[in-house]
């Protein structure tokens, strides 16, 4: 197993685990198949574990597994505080408190703020005392680094990134999401910082293993390797020295041991020119049926209106090469949810973004089009509640 260290020096293994997506029996997870899973993954050298407070059963799940194991003293974990469910500092410790009971700890090893999509959302926990709790928890140890996982685009990562003196970050980041949510600007940012960053989404949940075009799959069977879609997509990763780890949901001993294998093996530095031709050709396989070229390039930000022109495309864009549902979701999770609107509907037609496009695209239009098929009324609906929900004004205590 490949190791890099965070801040302190901490070596964390390159491969970690993802406790969101355990298999079920019934409505509880097989604790019994989770157990091989992570048993098989620690005797490899795996030493990073990430769940969460929201991720049905999974922390007592762990909590179990490695106290029956023994190995609490040879991990770390990592779990997430629900910003969107809180709104008091009283409200902090309780949650905090329910996962320790949960975990079967005293301490969690990184403690993250979950879901970040704006800054407005880390101004809010500061209001109620966020940083006051965070030095007293660090203090008394029971949170040995603190960080967030982050779901927006790169202008608000870099604000919550130089709000704070984080200890990690965690980002979306894989070879078909380079330039969008942080993106590599961003986990170039956080490297520069000094800030470990841990990947999640690395195969887009499976999509660039399982739903890959077969062009894409040509390109990939035709290169000089004998590669799987997901080792092309790990070793994209591994590559960079700026990624700290890569988390994946393994959800069978198999799969642990392929990934396993893969981060033993994989330095940086090591793909070659003609390795990034072979995924450059996957990428544009997979961009084959999008509705609008658009690179992401950015050129045409920022809108005076506030329109987040890049990110509405690229979710447009993945409504025909994923799935509608995916495409919507990922509008109202990455462009919706920010506390400065930044719809498509704030078009004013000035036309600035379109003098500055290199693609020359028909922003404007496009634009108008693009927020009909990404919101529809149930969607318009649904976005606007969770706006109210997680920006609802947070109690002082």
């Amino acid at each position: 197993m490949q190791y890099r260290n965070d801040k302190n020096g901490t070596p964390l293994s390159v491969l970690g685990f993802g406790c969101m997506r355990f298999t079920k029996k019934g409505n509880a997870i097989d604790i019994e198949k989770a157990e091989k899973e992570i048993m098989a993954a620690y005797n490899a050298g795996v030493n990073y574990y990430d769940t969460a407070y929201i991720y049905g059963g999974s922390e007592a799940a762990i909590g179990e597994i490695f106290e029956r194991n023994g190995i609490r003293d040879n991990i770390l974990i990592a779990t997430k505080l629900p910003h969107y469910l809180i709104s008091s500092k009283e409200g902090i410790e309780k949650i905090f408190n329910e996962e320790l009971s949960r975990l079967r700890t005293d301490h969690v090893d990184y403690y993250l703020m979950h879901h970040v999509t704006d800054i407005a959302m880390w101004e809010k926990l500061k209001t109620i005392g966020i940083l006051e709790w965070i030095r007293e928890k660090k203090e008394s140890g029971a949170i040995r680094n603190i960080g967030f996982s982050f779901h927006g685009n790169t202008d608000n990562f870099l604000k919550v990134l130089n709000d704070y003196d984080w200890d990690m970050c965690q980002i979306q980041y894989n070879y078909l999401d380079e330039l969008t949510q942080a993106g590599r600007k961003g986990l170039e940012a956080a490297h520069a910082k000094g800030i470990p960053v841990m990947i999640m989404e690395p195969l887009r949940g499976g999509k660039l293993v399982n739903m890959l075009p077969e062009k894409a799959k040509k390109a990939m069977a035709q290169s000089s390797h004998e590669w799987s879609a997901a080792e092309w997509g790990f070793r994209w990763l591994y590559d960079q020295p700026e990624v700290t780890v890569v988390l994946s949901g393994m959800n069978s001993v198999e799969m642990v041991s392929e990934n396993c294998r893969i981060a033993s093996e994989t330095l940086p530095h090591t793909l070659t020119d003609s390795d990034f031709a072979v995924l450059e050709e996957v990428k544009k396989a997979i961009n084959e049926n999008e509705t609008v070229g658009c690179t992401g390039c950015r050129y045409c930000m920022p809108c005076p209106k506030g329109v987040d022109i890049p990110g509405t495309f690229r979710c447009w864009n993945a409504m025909y090469t994923e799935s509608k549902s995916q495409g919507r979701f990922q509008y109202a999770q990455t462009v919706g949810l920010t506390k400065e609107p930044a719809f498509a509907d704030q078009c004013i037609r000035c036309g600035k973004c379109e003098q500055h496009c290199p693609q020359s695209i028909p922003i404007r239009a496009k634009l108008k089009e693009a927020d009909r098929a990404l919101r529809p009324l149930p969607y318009k609906i649904g976005i606007n509640i969770a706006r109210k929900f997680m920006f609802r004004e947070a109690k002082k205590k």
